[in-house]
């Protein structure tokens, strides 16, 4: 139960909800690179991430990949909407390592959200902010220079691990590829790596295998244009 507990939204819950949920009988562990779900078109449940990271995406006519967001601990994926079928065409996978997960059917969710209205509050919120990420992220690639477009995509990373820190150097555990990173911010993997040793040569961040290091946000930020 202390697994479960970690999440930021399921750390909230009582005995009560637990039993409500039936969590002992949500909990899921997703393999590395192992579908948690391909098909989503009759996709009922929502997914809160306790450890691990899950990247979810779509595949076109024409077979190609692309990734709309890598989920982080603590957030939540599905039908974070609670609108059965609107998720026709995506996938969501393991991303590079063991997934561990909770998934709740709609319903049974929204039993729980009408017997604790302080749970709902909490639960719009987080998919508030959510949203505005996801937002922010297509003004970002609509509006920016590919260099300013990279930059904001490392300050918003920081901005969801900084906790307020806005001075001091940050380290982030990397879970990202190159090839993630290009297909994040609308550019290409060469791009990618030659703006990273080019931010490196210029002491803004440093990323390698294990961890992704920003030396000052607010320079970030400033580098970054970000309004």
């Amino acid at each position: 139960m202390l697994v479960i507990r970690k999440n930021d939204f399921l750390d909230k819950l009582t005995p009560d909800d637990y039993t409500q949920l039936n969590i002992l009988h949500n909990y899921v562990i997703a393999n590395k690179d192992a579908y948690i779900y391909f098909d989503s078109r009759n996709l009922n449940k929502l997914y809160f991430v306790k450890q691990g990271y899950v990247k979810i995406g779509y595949v076109n006519e024409e077979g190609e990949e692309f990734i709309k967001d890598i989920v982080q601990p603590g957030d939540v994926f599905g039908q974070f909407t609670l609108e059965p079928g609107s998720l026709e065409g995506e996938f969501a996978q393991a991303h590079k390592a063991d997934t561990i997960l909770c998934a709740f059917t709609i319903a049974d969710f929204q039993k729980l959200l009408s017997l604790r209205p302080d749970l709902a509050i909490v639960f719009s919120k987080k998919i508030g902010q959510k949203l505005r990420n996801l937002e922010n992220r297509l003004v970002n690639l609509l509006q920016k220079d590919v260099r300013a477009r990279l930059l904001y995509f490392f300050w918003s990373l920081a901005q969801q691990s900084s906790a307020g820190n806005e001075h001091k150097l940050l380290k982030i555990p990397n879970f990202l590829t190159h090839d993630d990173i290009a297909r994040l911010t609308g550019t290409s993997r060469q791009t990618v790596t030659t703006l990273l040793n080019r931010f490196m040569d210029e002491g803004l961040l440093t990323v390698d295998r294990k961890n992704i290091v920003i030396n000052n946000i607010l320079l970030l930020q400033k580098e970054a244009k970000v309004g």
